[in-house]
């Protein structure tokens, strides 16, 4: 059995999740979210806890076990405090910038990329080289980030680019830095 999968999902207060069918709905401060589940999933809300078990011990209702109660408790965690993503951006003459509902990024093309937020997703830009992605959604969340990140992944020798901020680029040397012989 999955240890993922046994672990129960606590419902805080201020989010209601409607059971209906294989369908779940989960309704907190920050939004609405809605998933299909799978028929060999048995998804149970008893006092503000929802448990996933498999109906059956079949390989593939097992192998979806884990991953139906990740599922549900991003969306329980998405609705009542939500997701984000922090970018960074590094090199000389690379900016971002927000203007409306638009992201200007000036990232070494002869022309500035503008990325448009939308209804799932907020983008804020507290400084000219960092950028914030909020969601309820995490998937979507992750998904804008790296697209934003796709435009201009960081090269390994100076590091520029748009990176996550927790990422780690590992640096070549050149060829300036081979020894002689």
């Amino acid at each position: 059995m999955s240890r993922i999968g046994k672990m129960p999902i606590p419902v805080p207060a201020g989010v209601d999740v409607k059971i209906d069918g294989y369908s779940i709905t989960v309704k907190g401060p920050k939004g609405t979210l809605t998933r299909e589940f799978q028929p060999s999933m048995n998804i149970v809300l008893d006092n503000s806890v929802l448990t996933v078990t498999p109906k059956t011990q079949t390989k593939e209702a097992r192998s979806l076990h884990g991953l139906s109660r990740t599922l549900l408790s991003n969306m329980v965690v998405g609705v009542s405090e939500g997701f984000k993503k922090e970018l960074e951006i590094n090199g000389v003459g690379y900016r971002c910038q927000k203007t409306g509902a638009d992201l200007h990024l000036t990232l070494g093309f002869s022309h500035p990329v503008v990325v448009s937020d939308n209804d799932d997703i907020s983008i804020e830009a507290p400084g000219p080289n960092k950028i914030i992605i909020h969601g309820i959604d995490k998937q979507k969340v992750g998904q804008f980030a790296a697209e934003i990140r796709k435009i201009r992944p960081p090269e390994p020798y100076k590091g520029k680019g748009v990176k996550y901020t927790d990422e780690v680029i590992i640096r070549k040397e050149g060829k300036a830095g081979k020894g002689k012989k």
